[in-house]
């Protein structure tokens, strides 16, 4: 699957959020089945080599950047409902945000569980954006042209349209 296919039963008919009359709306979930869903969503973080050394050893003036933003990154997740106005509030199961240290980047690795009526795409990448974007509060100090981009979904599993990864 390339980046931009997607099964042809993912798109919906319509636009989901979007009553007769035009204006938005909180979707009903409530006869959907409840099944375990899982969405895994990543975020990039790009500056130069000795700062991700920096942030590696913990060295930054900050302090250390990538427990406190692994923190930050659950904390996004369980907040995302309040963040994002058509979100549901769901009952997270678990969230785990990891991070892959490259030479001239860090790659935030959020992935988020629940079992539930619609699926945790947007809790990943609320995890992973707020983990990215903490990373760059600790760093801006060393290097205030770091960037972040990148942000995608890698995965999802579960729910009526099934699963799919990039």
């Amino acid at each position: 699957m390339t980046d931009r296919d997607l099964p042809d039963d993912t798109a919906p008919p319509g636009l989901t959020h979007v009553r007769d009359d035009g204006t938005a709306h909180m979707v009903d979930v409530t006869a959907k089945a409840e099944t375990t869903r899982v969405a895994t969503a990543q975020a990039r973080l790009t500056t130069r080599a000795d700062v991700v050394t920096r942030l590696a050893e913990g060295s930054l003036p900050k302090g250390e950047a990538l427990g406190t933003a692994r923190i930050a990154g659950i904390m996004g997740a369980k907040r995302t409902s309040s963040l994002i106005p058509l979100c549901h509030p769901l009952p997270i199961g678990s969230i785990t945000v990891d991070f892959e240290i490259g030479e001239t980047d860090v790659t935030v690795l959020a992935r988020v569980k629940t079992h539930g009526r619609t699926g945790v795409e947007m809790e990943a990448l609320t995890a992973a954006s707020i983990a990215a974007l903490t990373l760059y509060d600790m760093i801006k100090a060393v290097d205030p042209l770091a960037e972040i981009h990148d942000v995608r979904v890698l995965a999802k599993q579960g729910g009526k349209s099934g699963d799919w990864s990039r």
